[in-house]
């Protein structure tokens, strides 16, 4: 086939390559093979590699042996038949008229170090790979490109004298190429900490090249670096009156802006906010259609809070590419933020459609979806939202089925089953098999035990705090607080285990005496729901109250104690404040207020009370009795005023 102004020629008998190449294809044909290994870096065998330097070297030898002005001219072709045949394989040395001039030589010693330089990186040989690349760098110090390479790896190996020589050798050379100025601005300033000569280096790499942003971008670190953040701010304004027509000129820019006022936080004002979205607005001016503009733009409006103005930018990014599941995400998240809940669900529905395999949009899906079941549940919409909520799980369990490498979702799941779902089963399992997922992690252990807890497997429970105790003393990982101490010490309540109880409580008010108030009124309610230490459990009581004087669930806690201690009347009105303060029906008050009302005689309105506790938690064998006992005494037209079942 005709290449390059020549005929190349493959034998397939013997992996040998003839050329047949006109001069000016040789030139090409060198100039081509380099670049497809030194630029694409493709990846060939070293055997390959080898044939290619070789046809390389060939290129070069024939090329430089004589000047391109000198004609060589073709015997006739009767002449060449006429020629005694030469066997190569018995020439020690190359014919003259193929032998390499010293600069062909070192061009062409040159090349096949750079490949052996390749190979050696690729086996991880960063050494012999470095001296390799060097070798060729006495050839051409001015070759920029391979020099900051050297220069990059002398750094990571910590030889900052040499990479910084190299790079001003690569100056010396080529004074008009910014790359080696950036690089020598990183090095004095990252690694030498010399802020005044790394300044200079990026100053003039803005110089050399000033409508590029890499140069801002550096003196701008540099001198964040310097904590000189008024410089900084000023090197990105200079770059904002650079007249360029390229977006990634203006979206990095952007970037840059955005970054520089995060670290401000306090300092920063409005009008800096403005400025940003000017420097993104001349972006999208000037690549209206870009998706990749545009997306820039997007995330850069919802992440200074601008979530409007993201929401058209990400559905343009889905007009040129429908398939971006990522803007898909994006904009389903600045919809939730936005408080339109029903078009990120729809839009995340949409996604799990095409893209079933992605865990993310289950997961967003899922907070989405809770986030509409807590504003129904504010509305007193219960059921809705329990529905709701069951929708939140079933997408969090789907996320974690696609990618179980996700311990914060196992436990935001299991607290979504606790706490409002209240399927406490079905959470001990998925805290099971997270913990199979993550044997070493204490916080999932705990919640495992808080879960069995609640499930009724006391014994279990109390077991399973002792093993994340232990695992959080081995793997120094921090969960035991007061917290901590109060959810065991519940355990153990529940257990039966009461001294060990009241002995948890304890070390929850020593560990935090600030925020002890759910512990003492624990402990205050436990000695009163055993009719045991009343005097004690009062002094609770009233400590927990006087820290929050309108918490229903303490004013349970002391109706209870007066019920214990005989005081009816007192006890009912204190239930009945609880009830009242309370943001959620609660069963437990509802029983006590039954169990009140069965000691006043008042066997009607103990009914009421106890079914409504029952229709709250209709599991609970003692209620149904009491329940039943109750109505039996009304058909009957008997008082109910025997002590009730507790």
């Amino acid at each position: 086939m005709s290449v390059l102004g020549g005929e190349i020629g493959v034998n397939l008998f013997s992996d040998t390559y003839y050329f047949t190449l006109g001069r000016d294809g040789l030139r090409l044909l060198c100039v081509a093979v380099t670049m497809r290994c030194m630029r694409r870096r493709l990846r060939l065998s070293r055997r390959s590699r080898w044939w290619i330097t070789g046809g390389c070297c060939l290129c070069l030898s024939v090329a430089a042996a004589r000047p391109s002005e000198e004609p060589r001219p073709s015997p006739p072709r009767a002449a060449r038949a006429n020629l005694p045949r030469q066997d190569d394989s018995l020439m020690l040395q190359a014919p003259k008229d193929l032998a390499l001039r010293p600069d062909g030589e070192h061009k062409a010693r040159a090349m096949v170090d750079y490949i052996r330089a390749l190979d050696l990186q690729d086996e991880g040989e960063t050494q012999k790979a470095l001296e390799a690349f060097e070798r060729v760098l006495n050839v051409d110090p001015g070759e920029i490109y391979l020099a900051t390479r050297v220069a990059f790896l002398l750094t990571q190996q910590g030889d900052y004298p040499r990479a910084i020589d190299i790079l001003k050798d690569a100056v010396k050379v080529q004074p008009k190429e910014a790359g080696p100025y950036l690089q020598l601005a990183y090095i004095y300033a990252k690694y030498l900490k010399k802020m005044a000569p790394a300044i200079r280096y990026a100053e003039e790499a803005v110089k050399l090249a000033p409508d590029e942003i890499e140069g801002y971008q550096r003196l701008a670190e540099v001198q964040l670096a310097a904590r000189d953040r008024k410089a900084a701010l000023h090197t990105l304004d200079r770059a904002a009156v650079v007249e360029t027509n390229v977006p990634a000129f203006w979206t990095q820019l952007g970037k840059l802006y955005l970054a520089l006022l995060n670290q401000l936080e306090k300092n920063s004002k409005p009008a800096d906010l403005q400025k940003v979205n000017a420097v993104f607005l001349k972006a999208l001016a000037l690549a209206p259609s870009d998706a990749s503009v545009l997306s820039d733009a997007a995330d850069y409006f919802a992440a200074s809070q601008q979530v409007q103005e993201a929401i058209p930018l990400y559905l343009r990014v889905l007009e040129l590419q429908p398939n971006d599941s990522n803007a898909r995400e994006k904009l389903a998240t600045g919809f939730m933020l936005t408080n339109q809940r029903g078009k990120a669900i729809a839009m995340l529905q949409e996604i799990i459609q095409q893209h079933p395999e992605k865990y993310q949009p289950y997961e967003l899906l899922g907070r989405v979806l809770e986030e509409d079941a807590k504003a129904l549940a504010k509305a007193k919409k219960m059921a809705e939202a329990k529905a709701e909520y069951a929708k939140a799980a079933a997408n969090f369990e789907q996320s974690l089925l696609i990618n179980s490498a996700q311990p914060d979702n196992y436990v935001h799941l299991a607290e979504l089953l606790l706490t409002r779902l209240r399927d406490n089963e079905r959470a001990v399992r998925v805290l099971r098999e997270a913990r199979r997922h993550f044997p070493n992690a204490p916080q999932i252990t705990y919640l495992l035990a808080i879960a069995l807890r609640e499930a009724g497997e006391a014994q279990r429970a109390v077991a399973t705090f002792e093993e994340a105790l232990h695992e959080s003393e081995t793997n120094g990982q921090e969960i035991v607080n007061a917290r901590f101490f109060f959810e065991y010490g519940a355990a153990a309540e529940r257990a039966g285990l009461y001294d060990k109880a009241a002995e948890l409580f304890k070390r929850a008010i020593e560990v935090d005496p600030a925020e002890a108030a759910q512990a003492y009124n624990y402990l205050g309610f436990m000695w009163a729901d055993q009719n045991m230490h009343l005097d004690e459990a009062e002094d609770y009581i009233q400590r927990a109250l006087a820290a929050d004087p309108e918490n229903g669930a303490y004013l349970d806690s002391l109706g209870w104690l007066h019920y214990r201690q005989g005081s009816y009347e007192q006890a009912l009105a204190e239930l009945l404040k609880a009830v009242a303060a309370l943001k959620e029906e609660d069963s437990t008050v509802f029983d006590h207020i039954g169990d009140t009302y069965s000691k006043l005689n008042q066997t009607d309105k103990a009914l009421e009370y106890w079914q409504k506790a029952l229709a709250l938690d209709q599991g609970n064998k003692k209620l149904a009795a009491k329940v039943t006992d109750a109505k039996t005494r009304l058909s009957k037209g008997e008082p109910a005023g025997a002590t009730p079942i507790k």
